[in-house]
């Protein structure tokens, strides 16, 4: 038996995979922050932090750090303030950048809503990587669970968001995507109904939630 014992310290299970939880969240106010480390056994987060700062945020930052850095992991990724497509694109790749085993969650309580809806979007890109979406209201402190949707779009329409700011006559894109006029005519509504792309002047152009869903 302690030679059973033995072997299992110095050789333990290939099967045990390490899992870290990961909180990515906006700052501007800690309370749901803090609320979100100790609910959620928070062992790694990342702080958004926009690159024109103010004293407020900077005091936030501040608090998390001197509160849970000895405790936790914690980091600082800077953001545009009012930059929905960069806020995602950098969630994105934080979030690709954890281990498949992490249980990542994304908090959209604080930082303006410019901020909380590219963390919201990131989440939709990356639906089968984030444990829980969530919203902690300001007077009771409930945390709401928000849905974890995605932008489910087909491998047609991924192609036409690739390319419809560059190839708006229908016949060029059948030709560039190879599907017929009549999948592409059906695809680019399917596109607009979504609200992934919209008519100008000038053909189609992408939305911000367009240009996300093509990342």
């Amino acid at each position: 038996m302690e030679n059973e014992n033995s072997n299992l310290i110095n050789n333990p299970p290939t099967s045990i995979i390490p899992m870290a939880r990961v909180l990515i969240t906006p700052i501007y106010e800690t309370d749901s922050i803090v609320l979100a480390i100790n609910r959620f056994s928070i062992e790694r987060v990342f702080l958004l932090v926009s690159k024109k700062t103010d004293d407020k945020q900077q005091e936030a930052v501040k608090y998390i750090k001197e509160h849970y850095e000895k405790i936790i992991e914690v980091k600082e990724k800077k953001t545009e303030l009012y930059d929905i497509v960069e806020t995602a694109h950098q969630v994105k790749e934080i979030i690709d950048d954890q281990a498949n085993t992490d249980e990542i969650y994304l908090n959209i309580s604080t930082g303006r809503r410019t901020q909380a809806m590219g963390v919201l979007f990131a989440g939709y890109k990356r639906p089968a990587r984030i444990k829980k979406i969530f919203y902690v209201t300001e007077d009771t402190k409930d945390v709401i669970t928000i849905p974890i949707l995605s932008f489910d779009v087909t491998e047609a329409q991924q192609k036409i968001l690739d390319n419809i700011e560059d190839i708006d006559k229908i016949s060029q894109m059948s030709n560039e995507i190879d599907v017929s006029k009549a999948m592409v005519y059906r695809a680019i509504k399917e596109l607009k109904d979504k609200g992934l792309i919209e008519e100008t002047t000038n053909g189609h152009k992408l939305t911000e939630a367009g240009k996300i869903a093509k990342m």
